[in-house]
């Protein structure tokens, strides 16, 4: 599981994900902020090693990536 901090799309805290790719080299997710609680849209990439290296949030509904 990877930790990854962001600053939310709405609110712009910064929060910590935890994240885990599942055994896939993309997904796309939603994850409510943890200081507004509103919903934030997620995609996120991993490399050929397991490693997290993207992380894109926008707000839910915003469209897709």
């Amino acid at each position: 599981m990877d930790e990854y901090e962001i600053q939310c799309p709405y609110c712009g805290e910064t929060i910590t994900l935890f994240l885990d790719s599942g055994g896939q080299n993309t997904q796309e997710m939603v994850s409510d902020c943890d200081v507004c609680c509103r919903p934030i849209r997620l995609h996120c990439a991993w490399g050929e090693e397991g490693e997290l290296t993207r992380v894109d949030a926008r707000r839910d509904g915003d469209g897709h990536f």
